[in-house]
């Protein structure tokens, strides 16, 4: 297997930091932010994110499984949210935007749980055509559409915690 870095360290804390505080200028009128990071892969950049941010914020996870094949392509709720997102804010944070399938599921899952607005967030999304029907409301970056790993992103649960994004040639 050969790593070839697509996206450096510093290129990396750049777009975050820019990121930061565009979200921090669009909700700086609103009373809280609730982050929703979506396990295991986007750990990372949340955690680097909330940081950056300059407004109050409150970070839940959820831990999502997507069916594959033939048999439903369905998406399952593996760990939900602790609190009521009723009458909040959420921002979605996503490692990656692929098919668009799980954080699609995502969204229409939390819409239904009655919060004043729900926007996506994702540090990548790759070149193809379904993850360009996805609307992303704070992009970091557009990818190739190849496999790459790091900076919460893996291969078989290996490299996440690489500090750059990489593609891996198999």
């Amino acid at each position: 297997m050969t790593l070839s870095v697509l996206i450096d360290e510093a290129t990396i804390a750049r777009r975050v930091k820019e990121m930061a505080a565009e979200i921090s200028r669009d909700y700086a009128d609103q009373e809280e932010l609730v982050l929703v990071g979506v396990l295991r892969g986007a750990f990372i950049f949340l955690a680097d994110l909330a940081r950056r941010l300059t407004i109050p914020r409150r970070v839940e996870f959820v831990a999502l499984q997507s069916y594959q094949g033939t048999t439903s392509g369905a998406v399952r709720v593996l760990m939900d949210l602790e609190s009521d997102i009723r009458g909040k804010h959420v921002l979605i944070v996503e490692d990656i935007v692929d098919s668009g399938r799980t954080v699609r599921y995502l969204m229409e899952n939390l819409k239904a749980r009655g919060p004043a607005s729900v926007r996506i967030c994702t540090f990548v999304r790759k070149q193809r055509r379904e993850s360009a029907d996805i609307d992303v409301d704070y992009l970091g970056m557009e990818i190739p559409d190849a496999w790459v790993v790091g900076y919460g992103l893996d291969y078989n649960d290996q490299y996440r915690t690489l500090p750059y994004v990489a593609k891996l040639e198999i």
